[in-house]
């Protein structure tokens, strides 16, 4: 007798050529998890800088150099990670960035001399810098037509990090120690790379690309550590030691750009195409981006210099002005957010500049008689994060919808033209101020100076990519 073949019924779940359907907000919440950790990573250090100092016997100059280190590390590595997630893939990027960070941070968290921790805060840097570029990279690739409400919501993110940062970070140096700052790090990095292999969908095979781009790093990255030292510099007293040094950094800064922008226009490839920076559309995106919300945040960073100094606000009082801004900000953003699609990129950018240009111009003038000094600067400061905030959702769209498949360079280029903007900003505020003996006046010209600059840049938003609905 004849014995049918035995058949093997396949498992439904393994037959399936489909792969399980994405969870938006889940993966929304991995990335926004790690934008946030870094976020408050940014500002939580600065708090804890006199304890470092003490903890460590190092000297006020050193200590410092904890959050310079970061600055330089991270401001290098943002087209870098940008060019690796485009190579590699977003995933394989983001979970990398999260395990160096959190590796780093345990790293920091127990080191034993300022030299140790200066290196490794570069090293961390280097984790950090990866995340903005892959988060922004894995929504464009997989959020389909909701990808510009989702990347628009992470301008709500920073600023609640912001604000958190110098509320743990006073926490922990009163209660615990210094070192927690770091070590805080460390659980919340472990659950994004689980959660990150678990729910973000995998990469593909690697890009088949030529040998990286070295000289073009190395160009970049002598560039912005020259100018980076130049602007130390430039918030110095000027004698006759500090200025040779500062021209000499300025001018090794201008020819190793200069060298930059000649080697990525003549390599076969660069890892910074030269259409990003300046080509159509993207530069004016860029200055858009270092003008409008680059130098504004290194304005608002002295505003609690500035309450003190002019009306003698005691630092708890001129710490929290911040907050106002921060809260407007976010709360803006997300309304932003949710009529981008009605409004396109160039009503939220005129509308947020004119509530920008009112709140910097209430900065400078004297609060009318009646009026708190507190209350008059926490409305300007408030005005000025609202209107802020209502542009950021605009600005981040504004460059992603000219190149989607190279999401997360040009996420990285946007974060690299906010630094800049705020550092320029401080290092030219503070060489002003090194020169005054009226603080509190020379800051209220500040902000009227950058009331007048803004209006002045208004020009620049016909120059802004139109879209109106999805991209």
């Amino acid at each position: 007798m004849a014995v049918a073949p035995l058949r093997i019924l396949p498992c439904p779940a393994m037959s399936s050529p489909h792969p399980p359907p994405l969870r938006r907000n889940t993966v929304f919440a991995i990335v926004a998890m790690a934008l946030l950790m870094m976020s408050i990573d940014s500002t939580i250090v600065a708090t804890a800088l006199h304890a470092i100092q003490q903890g460590l016997g190092a000297s006020i100059n050193l200590a410092g150099w904890t959050i310079t280190a970061y600055s330089f590390g991270f401001v290098v590595m943002l087209p870098v990670s940008g060019r690796l997630a485009q190579r590699f893939g977003k995933r394989r990027v983001f979970v990398a960035s999260a395990l160096v960070f959190t590796l780093v941070s345990l790293g920091c968290g127990l080191a034993q001399g300022i030299h140790e921790l200066i290196v490794l805060r570069v090293l961390q840097a280097v984790g950090g810098a990866g995340f903005t570029p892959t988060a922004t990279g894995i929504i464009v690739d997989h959020f389909g037509s909701s990808r510009d409400r989702y990347v628009s919501l992470f301008g709500s993110i920073f600023p609640i990090g912001a604000m958190a940062g110098p509320i743990f970070g006073g926490y922990f140096v009163a209660y615990l120690s210094w070192r927690d700052v770091f070590f805080v790090n460390v659980p919340i990095g472990l659950a994004i790379i689980l959660l990150a292999l678990r729910h973000i969908p995998p990469d593909g095979p690697p890009r088949a690309t030529r040998k990286a781009d070295i000289p073009g790093v190395l160009l970049l990255g002598a560039s912005l550590l020259a100018g980076m030292l130049a602007v130390t510099l430039l918030g110095e007293r000027h004698d006759a030691a500090t200025l040779p040094a500062f021209l000499a950094c300025l001018a090794v800064a201008a020819v190793a750009a200069a060298l930059f922008f000649r080697h990525i226009h003549r390599a076969a490839e660069p890892f910074i195409e030269p259409r990003f920076i300046h080509g159509r559309h993207f530069g004016a995106v860029n200055l858009v981006n270092m003008i409008y919300t680059g130098s504004i945040i290194g304005g608002l960073a002295l505003v609690p210099l500035y309450a003190t100094s002019r009306y003698g606000i005691d630092a708890l009082g001129s710490g929290t002005l911040l907050t106002a801004q921060g809260i407007a900000a976010a709360a803006c953003s997300l309304l932003a957010v949710v009529l981008l699609r009605r409004t396109g990129y160039r009503r939220p950018l005129y509308a947020g500049s004119v509530v920008t240009i009112a709140g910097l111009a209430l900065l400078a003038l004297p609060p009318p008689g009646g009026l708190s000094p507190y209350g008059w600067l926490a409305f300007a400061a408030f005005l000025v994060g609202a209107g802020n905030g209502a542009i950021n959702p605009a600005m981040r769209n504004a460059g992603l919808q000219l190149a989607p498949e190279s999401s997360p360079m040009i996420a990285a280029l946007r974060t690299l033209s906010l630094q800049i903007g705020s550092m320029v900003t401080v290092a030219v505020v503070a060489a002003i101020l090194a020169h005054q003996e009226d603080m509190g006046r020379a800051l209220a010209a500040v902000y009227a100076a950058l009331a007048l600059i803004r209006l002045a840049a208004l020009r620049l938003v016909r120059h802004v990519p139109e879209q109106r609905g999805a991209w």
